[in-house]
């Protein structure tokens, strides 16, 4: 057998094994396999090759023309969606490129069914823009046909504007110029002439970029062929903007939200500039080229792992818009966040910058400025007070160039979607590093805020030193006999409340404190219960934050970590997921979790991406995740991971903690107390069971329901934890009632005992025999 036919042999034994039970022998490889990465299969699955030589260039074409599924490091898969085709063709990409590309990369011809794919999916998307220019609304295309085909449509034809530009105009189309990007300059990227002889980093525009994704390959690429010249138009009215939108998704012909900010005059300026010193990476250039490629503000979304500079990334999109700016996080932790990071990055004034939470209602002086605010503040539809709705009344008065949606991820949620009906914005950004949900309501963003313009690679970012090595552990922990027999008898909601407080765990976590405490990490323990958050932090005797504890506690405790040496540990709810900015954790414990969420598991890591001060040679972070043995803890635990794994992470489980067993001071040591323990879990009410108890500080949760004030479990678990755990005294208990229970009467009934009975109800009474022994005689009788 000649060299030729072994290595056919074994790429094709490869792809079988890749493909699990499909069998991919029958495809006939180009005779230069070896030296192009990717193999394409008929269900759109691209398998790249990430030891290849021109890997690293592929990955760039297939980040903008198909979603990543699993990024290890070797084996890389990808996944063609009509999304990710209609990103690539928001960003300048052409039908025939994107084949002519794939071809070319492909180890195998590419299957009809993806070509039709390809076609199907671009030949409309992308072509439509609606556009801002000059205060006036425009549908735009470089391709005349498609707006003489919108025009026929009766809804579009009657929100349409003609005005004197028409009249004059060939074919009822204005006739223009399309915007130079190389006129448009973003804060801290420098247009810099390319070295052909340095890898490609992405900076510059989007051209840029297109063109060195196309030479890797061989083509050649005009820039009159990404942007042409000519562009063909017809006005709409403002009012009208919504209901063309929806007509054109239902035409098939989605249309691109840009804004020509430079052009619009209508709007004040927001003098606004990145300060000398900030530092744009190629990562975050290449984020910023596809959103201002073509010298307009594109609406999309930027994916970047925790800790990889995403708040820069929007404070850079700011400064190079220059308009009046909303912006909106998911905690008022993270608005104080913003407002600080703002102030360091930029030198925008602090008069410029207003803040609308529950505690603080302010406006910018002047006539443009920054307000930053929470999700839940903005999409409130409960009764608001004075303050709060004259301050909704000047958020809706505005007319906002820049919206920028931090963690956008909660966005597609039903309390959120009126977020983009209330606030008039221009040009929206949204930021997330999990662009995944449990609910597979993901795909609505593509709708709701634009295309995905760009996603990087936690692994590569991570190798170049971005963000931090993270060693990745789960910690089985045995269940004791006494919780065991427990487990086995409870409900499921009190089952994970056993899981979550059993002894061995409590031993765990404190023992890797220790340990890490006495390296010199900080360390951020998470527990989604409530229940078990304080009793771990109160017998370890750690601080602790969760949903009732006051804005001004939260921000003294995360600046003590920070700062004060003497404290090393926090204990931290789902509130501390996203949104916390605290650079010097370099250890991360779970306790508890969401179940199996994937997205908490991703948000939680990122906790202690950032890259840290420590420059230690070979320093890792360290995510623990502590697991109950033999419980339905370990099957949630494993789909948590899911994400993360392909993100190229790898779990160690840790079966033994070694020293643990030497330590001779550690909680719950004896039967006894871990009886006493197990007492009080089983006394616990069933609220205090709920992982998802736990709500923010605002008037109201993230799911837009109102929250009484009393905490996870009506203000019981603080009491009942204090006293039979902790050993503090019982905390005060508020709660919503009415005059029934000022006056004392939740648990009275009214009965009324000498009602009449007529001699048919008797009868009835006594057929069913529904009366007590003792009365039995006196109804025989009657």
């Amino acid at each position: 057998m000649d060299v030729v036919s072994q290595s056919h042999n074994f790429q094709r034994d490869s792809v079988s094994k890749i493909f699990g039970n499909h069998d991919y022998t029958w495809l006939p490889l180009k005779q230069d396999h070896e030296s192009r990465p990717l193999w394409i299969t008929e269900d759109g699955h691209i398998i790249l090759e990430g030891f290849s030589p021109i890997a690293e260039k592929a990955i760039d074409f297939l980040i903008t023309i198909a979603e990543p599924v699993s990024r290890p490091s070797h084996i890389h898969e990808y996944r063609l969606t009509p999304y990710s085709l209609y990103a690539a063709v928001s960003v300048g990409l052409e039908t025939e490129d994107i084949i002519e590309v794939l071809s070319r990369l492909s180890k195998v011809p590419v299957p009809e069914s993806i070509l039709g794919l390809i076609r199907d999916c671009t030949l409309s998307y992308g072509k439509v823009k609606l556009v801002l220019k000059h205060n006036r609304y425009f549908v735009e295309s470089s391709h005349p046909e498609m707006l003489q085909k919108l025009l026929r449509d009766q809804v579009i034809r009657e929100a349409r504007v003609v005005g004197e530009d028409d009249a004059n105009s060939a074919g009822g189309l204005i006739t223009g110029k399309a915007p130079n990007a190389k006129d448009l300059t973003i804060p801290g990227i420098k247009k810099d002439v390319p070295d052909p002889n340095k890898p490609a980093n992405g900076a510059g525009t989007s051209t840029q970029s297109e063109e060195e994704i196309f030479a890797v390959v061989g083509l050649d690429k005009d820039d009159d062929d990404i942007e042409p010249d000519d562009v063909h138009s017809f006005e709409i009215g403002s009012s009208s903007v919504e209901i063309v939108k929806k007509r054109c998704n239902e035409l098939d012909y989605p249309m691109l939200e840009e804004y020509d900010f430079r052009n619009d005059t209508r709007n004040p300026n927001l003098e606004m500039d990145l300060k000398p010193i900030t530092v744009i990476r190629p990562y975050q250039e290449k984020s910023l080229s596809k959103m201002f490629g073509n010298g307009r503000a594109r609406s999309g979304i930027i994916v970047l792992p925790c800790g990889a500079g995403k708040t820069l990334v929007g404070i850079t999109a700011a400064c190079t818009v220059k308009k009046n700016t909303l912006v909106l996080c998911t905690s008022s932790v993270s608005v104080l966040q913003w407002k600080q990071q703002f102030l360091l990055w930029s030198n925008i004034k602090p008069h410029q910058i207003a803040l609308f939470t529950a505690d603080q209602k302010e406006k910018f002086l002047g006539a443009s400025g920054i307000v930053i605010s929470t999700y839940s503040m903005v999409a409130n539809t409960r009764n608001r007070s004075h303050d709060a709705e004259k301050m909704m009344k000047f958020l809706r008065s505005q007319e906002w160039g820049f919206l920028l949606l931090d963690e956008v991820h909660v966005v597609p949620a039903n309390m959120f979607r009126k977020v983009l009906t209330t606030i008039a914005a221009h040009a929206k950004l949204g930021l997330t590093a999990t662009l995944v949900r449990e609910d597979e309501k993901i795909d609505d963003l593509n709708f709701l805020i634009g295309p995905k313009l760009y996603e990087a690679n936690w692994m590569d970012l991570a190798s170049r030193g971005h963000i931090a090595n993270v060693q990745c552990a789960e910690v089985w922990c045995p269940m004791t006999p006494a919780f065991y027999r427990e487990y086995l008898r409870e409900n499921s909601r009190k089952r994970a409340l056993l899981y979550v407080m059993n002894p061995n765990k409590f031993q765990a976590c404190q023992y890797l404190i220790r340990y890490h405490e006495e390296r010199g990490d900080k360390i951020i323990v998470f527990s989604d219960n409530v229940f078990a958050l304080v009793a771990y932090a109160r017998k370890l005797e750690k601080p602790f934050i969760y949903g009732e504890t006051s804005q001004q506690e939260r921000v003294r405790i995360l600046q003590n970590f920070q700062h004060n040496p003497q404290i090393n540990t926090i204990f931290l709810s789902k509130v501390g997921d996203t949104s916390i900015d605290l650079p010097e954790a370099t250890c991360l414990i779970q306790v508890s979790s969401h179940y199996g969420s994937r997205r908490q598991e991703a948000q939680r890591l990122g906790r202690i991406l950032r890259a840290k001060r420590r420059n230690d040679e070979g320093f890792n972070a360290f995510f623990y995740s502590l697991v109950s043995k033999d419980t339905q803890e370990m099957y949630y635990s494993t789909k948590r991971q899911q994400f993360l794994i392909d993100q190229g992470y790898a779990f160690k489980v840790i079966t033994n903690l070694d020293g643990m067993d030497q330590e001779q001071d550690l909680v719950y040591s004896t039967p006894a107390e871990q009886l006493s323990l197990l007492q009080t879990v089983l006394l616990a009410q069933e609220s205090a069971a709920d992982m998802n108890a736990d709500v923010e500080h605002d008037d109201y949760d993230l799911t837009g329901n109102t929250v009484r004030r009393t905490g996870a479990g009506g203000g019981s678990i603080l009491s009942h934890v204090g006293s039979s755990v902790a050993g503090g005294s019982n905390g005060a208990k508020r709660s919503v009632g009415g005059l029934k229970s000022l006056s004392g009467g939740d648990q009275m009934a009214y009965i009324e005992y000498n009602k009449p009975v007529s001699m048919k109800d008797k009868d009835k009474n006594k057929d069913k025999g529904e009366h007590h022994a003792l009365f039995k005689k006196y109804y025989n009788k009657k």
